[in-house]
């Protein structure tokens, strides 16, 4: 009898050793498709009501899973390849236009112009003068550009990832889940919360955070563009980007902007960036953050906020997503266990 129970420990702890190998595997080899799995779940979870709609109309589950995703696609992909193209086309003006400016020496007659701009960029440079940061600045602007060429093919390999996983979440979803709920040591009603709570905070993220800084950086770059400041594209996905993060913002672009105006003597057009910066840009994130999100984050901004950072840092671009989301998952297991320790 103790033979058969100590064979038996020792086959459960070479399965659980094999078990636990096999998973290790299984995260190396996914490893280096984190990005467009988080994001293909990201886009299944705020794309799931559109393919309801389409799913009224269309019954045969391949065909309508397929519609969807080519929805998603022309939403996506087709403003997101204009911009890639536009910012691109503006960065390689930029720096052609930067370096005539400096070769030519006209900068030296707008520092002369301008001495208020002169000085301010002397303390922004810590000391160094603008000969200085101008001999180093276009240079080191192009080597920038080349290096992000670099990651061009691995951002399209990364997106058609996601459209094709996006596929079987939205096909499949039902039998995903129901396997998913088989492998979880969780009861009905808790694994219900779990996928909820999930749900519930991806669909914060994407509509409360991505979607809030991208409007943020549209209209920052409207108004560039309305009062003829150069690359106002370029510019507005600068503020997006910004927005993005917690403890930053468009503030970072457009106060900046309109201090230099202001120093050019354009009082005016300063006026109205610092105006529509701080009325209608500054706004947005606490008129369309409750009107998208609701109720949905149930979390305080700092952990959030600090997941998001950290999410960023070990996930790289698919963190904006995947910190929020395991944070969230984390508390609810917590809340789950805690549940279950009471009764």
């Amino acid at each position: 009898m103790a033979a058969t129970i100590q064979r038996r420990r020792l086959s459960l702890g070479v399965l659980v050793a094999m078990t636990a190998l096999g998973v290790a595997l299984c995260v190396l080899m996914l490893g280096p498709f984190v990005s467009g799995l988080a994001w293909a779940l990201a886009l299944a979870v705020t794309a799931l009501p559109m393919h309801r709609r389409v799913q009224r109309v269309v019954r045969i589950p391949n065909l309508a899973a397929g519609i969807s995703v080519c929805l998603v696609a022309l939403i996506l992909l087709t403003p997101t390849v204009f911009l890639g193209w536009q910012i691109g086309t503006q960065i390689s003006a930029g720096v052609s236009s930067a370096k005539r400016y400096v070769e030519s020496g006209e900068w030296r007659q707008t520092l002369r112009t301008y001495p208020v701009l002169r000085s301010a960029l002397q303390f922004v440079n810590g000391g160094q003068t603008p000969e200085q940061t101008t001999r180093e600045i276009v240079p080191e602007v192009q080597r920038q550009a080349g290096e992000q060429l670099k990651f061009v093919p691995g951002i399209a390999i990364q997106a058609a990832l996601a459209l094709f996983t996006l596929f079987f979440l939205l096909r499949d979803r039902r039998a995903i889940l129901d396997a998913t709920r088989n492998l979880l040591p969780m009861t009905d009603n808790e694994a219900t919360y779990f996928f909820e709570r999930i749900a519930d905070m991806t669909h914060a993220t994407i509509y409360g955070t991505v979607v809030v800084a991208l409007i943020q950086g549209g209209l920052g770059g409207l108004i560039f563009y309305f009062v003829g400041i150069p690359h106002a594209l370029l510019w507005g996905v600068a503020m997006s980007c910004l927005a993005l993060i917690p403890t930053a913002g468009a503030f970072v672009i457009w106060i900046p902007a309109a201090i230099i105006l202001a120093a050019q003597g354009h009082w005016t057009k300063a006026a109205i960036v610092g105006a529509w910066g701080a009325v209608v840009v500054a706004s947005v994130d606490n008129i369309l953050f409750p009107t998208l999100v609701g109720k949905e984050m149930r979390l305080h901004t700092l952990p959030v906020f600090l997941a998001i950072l950290g999410g960023l840092s070990l996930f790289g671009a698919a963190g904006l997503v995947l910190g929020p989301v395991v944070l969230a998952a984390t508390v609810t297991l917590l809340e789950i266990v805690k549940q279950r320790t009471a009764r």
